[in-house]
């Protein structure tokens, strides 16, 4: 059986989707939080059981007869709470079943130098992963496409994106990353340890992005550099907590040291097309 974690999210839901292309439901199985947010799946035939990364009893019920578990990454740390200890729970049951693969979404930055937080805890998780013996793929995404907009929404709703200066990211669309997860997870194509960097086919940074949304919306949007004691004060401001604050001081320093610039092909051979462009994600947000 094929496990999907974290199906109720954007990226797991589609990597469901997916996955339900290449193979049959009764092979497919979901661990989420929340079983019964997925009612609907269980009505088309997929396994949904109630599988919970902070419990390691509610893991080995929700992967009972798993070949294959897509391990989507932890977003514990936004709210105060150990990613990493729950990758470490998730990968220990995943060997005690004796998972044949263990498949995680980690990201481009993934380095324990990385000036991007999330970086340093999928490096630390891919880490776990070559030290457990388990068979593994970590699938490095590119920076999430939506993120630009999410990250910049007061921006582009005011028509100035204000922030430290940045530098060129290969923004990869969701629904890419999970046709070539879903693609892995299935065994269409299997690369040992971690793959090439998954990315879309260009790399703009923000002032890209402010061209590119004057383009679309024929408002005139700005992209104005302040300096990091500025952007701090401001965060300070807005009342965020301080693990989301170093997260957005992490991107722009990462972003400026080129940490999401890489452009690869390997998601568009994987994909057997071009993957979606960032004009397209700015259009379905704005316009």
């Amino acid at each position: 059986m094929l496990i999907v974690t974290g199906a109720s999210g954007k990226l797991g839901g589609l990597v469901v989707e997916a996955l339900q292309r290449l193979v049959t439901a009764d092979q497919i199985g979901v661990s989420v939080r929340d079983s019964e947010k997925l009612a609907g799946l269980a009505a088309r035939g997929v396994r949904v059981r109630r599988g919970d990364y902070e419990n390691a009893d509610s893991l080995r019920h929700a992967w009972e007869g798993a070949s294959r578990v897509l391990l989507v990454s932890s977003n514990a740390a936004s709210s105060g709470g150990d990613p990493l200890q729950q990758h470490e729970t998730a990968i220990a049951v995943a060997k005690e079943l004796g998972v044949e693969r263990l498949l995680y979404t980690s990201q481009v930055s993934a380095n324990e130098q990385s000036h991007f937080p999330p970086g340093r805890h999928h490096a630390a998780t891919e880490a776990m992963l070559a030290d457990s013996g388990l068979a593994w793929t970590s699938m490095r995404h590119g920076f999430y496409a939506d993120s630009a907009m999410s990250m910049n929404a007061q921006g582009f709703a005011n028509g100035n994106l204000v922030g430290p200066a940045d530098g060129k990211v290969a923004w990869t669309t969701h629904e890419d990353l999970a046709h070539v997860d879903a693609l892995l997870l299935a065994g269409k194509e299997t690369f040992e340890g971690v793959t090439p960097p998954l990315t879309g086919s260009e790399g703009l940074d923000l002032a890209d992005l402010a061209q590119m949304a004057s383009g679309a919306t024929g408002r005139t949007i700005k992209r104005q550099i302040i300096n990091e004691e500025e952007m701090i004060e401001n965060l300070q401001r807005a009342n965020l907590p301080e693990a989301v604050k170093s997260v957005i001081l992490g991107y722009y320093r990462a972003a400026q040291a080129g940490e999401f610039a890489m452009v690869d092909p390997t998601l568009e051979r994987l994909l057997g097309q071009r993957p979606r462009p960032m004009q397209n994600v700015v259009r379905r947000h704005l316009v």
